[in-house]
């Protein structure tokens, strides 16, 4: 065998190596397409449990459990409105096994903080929004002397009336701020670590008011431990028509909604994970028990498309910075 004819079989079996290796690598990737999930998703709630955002993910993850195959255990992480478990997710592998469901209070973060530890447009991937809030309760503690929102109104215009929210920058702060400005009152503010304990400050009588979840709300209304007065949707809401829209009560033309809950991924989460999440949460949110359960809290099943959902999430980041700003927040 002479010189030229060993170089040629010695490329030839260069190019079988080569050949071989990338069908092992498209295998590869084929076989982990079909095969994940192999074991347990751990979904982040950035909020302590016994809020909307928590009570929302927890039954959404029991219909997308059924659906995958495999557990989805919450993993509550809360503190910092969202910040603390968000920068878990955005340190995560992105091998799908880190998940995160979150209130829009994450495009919310970006206008209110000066500086986050982590990038809210690189460090993530929108996977898809499960559902929308249609809106919250403006509600008091049962002590106060008021029956109406025009009721809140007047005496906070005599006396010096106190609000909880989940942290500064929260949806439920920024529909409570712009109910404030409307109205030409001041409440003061007193910021919780999520809407479980703002709302048990409330039931206690450590705060006088809060706009809260509705979700969070109705067993505490049926028990009588707090007040509805008013809510902040367009239209009042099918499980509670005896109560009035803050619009139609007091502000004419009064309305704000709670926004979206939304499932995240690690930024490089793989497509075909993308893909399998977002057909497992839009099937689940399909299911009429539980669309039926989230629309007796004030919510709307959506579960857009990702890219869908990513264009919607990058012009929120700009809507809720500019309802930031326009409500006064000094970024911290």
């Amino acid at each position: 065998m002479n010189i030229r004819t060993s170089y040629a079989f010695a490329a030839l079996a260069c190019w079988a190596f080569v050949l071989a290796h990338e069908a092992g690598a498209q295998a590869g990737k084929a076989g982990a397409a079909e095969t994940w999930p192999v074991r347990p998703i751990r979904l982040i709630v950035p909020f302590p449990p016994g809020g909307a955002t928590d009570a929302n993910a927890r039954v959404v993850a029991r219909g997308v459990e059924s659906l995958l195959g495999q557990s989805v255990v919450v993993d509550n992480r809360g503190g910092a409105n969202a910040i603390i478990g968000s920068e878990m997710l955005a340190r995560a592998t992105p091998d799908g096994y880190t998940l995160m469901h979150i209130s829009v209070a994450f495009a919310i973060n970006p206008g209110t903080h000066l500086k986050l530890p982590f990038d809210t447009r690189r460090d993530f991937t929108p996977i898809t929004n499960p559902l929308v809030g249609q809106g919250a309760l403006l509600a008091c503690h049962p002590s106060l002397p008021v029956k109406s929102v025009t009721d809140l109104i007047a005496l906070a215009k005599k006396h010096k009336l106190s609000f909880s929210s989940p942290g500064v920058g929260n949806v439920l702060h920024l529909i409570a701020t712009g109910f404030m400005s409307k109205a030409g009152i001041a409440m003061l503010h007193v910021p919780y670590k999520g809407a479980g304990p703002a709302l048990t400050a409330l039931i206690g009588g450590e705060v006088q008011a809060m706009v809260v979840p509705v979700v969070i709300a109705m067993p505490h209304l049926k028990a009588g431990r707090v007040r509805p007065l008013g809510y902040s949707g367009a239209k009042r809401l099918p499980a509670l028509p005896d109560v009035p829209t803050i619009g139609e009560s007091a502000l004419p033309g009064f309305a704000m909604d709670t926004g979206w809950h939304a499932w995240f991924g690690p930024a490089k989460l793989p497509p075909h994970v993308v893909k399998r999440v977002y057909a497992a949460v839009a099937e689940a949110v399909k299911a009429p028990a539980l669309r039926d359960l989230l629309a007796a809290g004030g919510y709307q099943p959506v579960a857009d498309p990702p890219a869908v959902f990513q264009k919607n999430f990058l012009d929120d980041l700009k809507h809720w910075g500019e309802l930031a700003r326009l409500a006064g927040i000094e970024p911290q």
